[in-house]
């Protein structure tokens, strides 16, 4: 050991991988190959019961925000700089723990699936796998909420 260098053997597998071929792992063929390896491998079931739980949570938030008269989540988020806040925090309070087992179910399936942890792979499959369904049903549902409403009470 050199003084004042790090010792490779003691850096975790993916940073001595980066630091011996520059390669990131993030975003590349090989990162999309493992992420379609974990359909087929142990914790498959995850990609199914996940995102409807995300779903569920979803379309019970997005009733919510259309009985309070707030717009459609990505809308809300994206135009609506006074709804922002509210609707991060009521996001993160629903989907929060969901995302972090997600995060931490995908990387057992990683250990179990390829005998190696990827910390950057999880951190974003884990909320991706989660947080774009509870988005899309957030919306979905408000939208739907707030047709319905107009069909039942029509304005004069």
């Amino acid at each position: 050991m050199v003084p004042g260098k790090p010792d490779l053997a003691t850096l975790p597998r993916a940073i001595r991988r980066l630091i011996h071929t520059g390669d990131l792992y993030l975003l590349t063929g090989h990162f999309f190959e493992d992420v379609l390896a974990r359909f087929s491998g142990p914790g498959r079931l995850r990609f199914i019961v996940q995102p409807i739980v995300a779903i569920l949570l979803g379309a019970r938030d997005g009733v919510k925000d259309a009985r309070a008269g707030i717009p459609a989540f990505p809308l809300a988020l994206a135009f609506h700089g006074q709804h922002r806040r509210e609707m991060l925090r009521s996001a993160f309070a629903s989907a929060g723990d969901l995302v972090a087992i997600a995060i931490l179910v995908d990387l057992i399936a990683q250990f179990l699936i390829f005998r190696e942890i990827r910390p950057g792979a999880a951190l974003l499959v884990g909320p991706i796998l989660i947080g774009v369904p509870y988005a899309v049903a957030r919306a979905f549902r408000n939208w739907i909420s707030r047709y319905q409403r107009r069909r039942n009470y029509p304005t004069i």
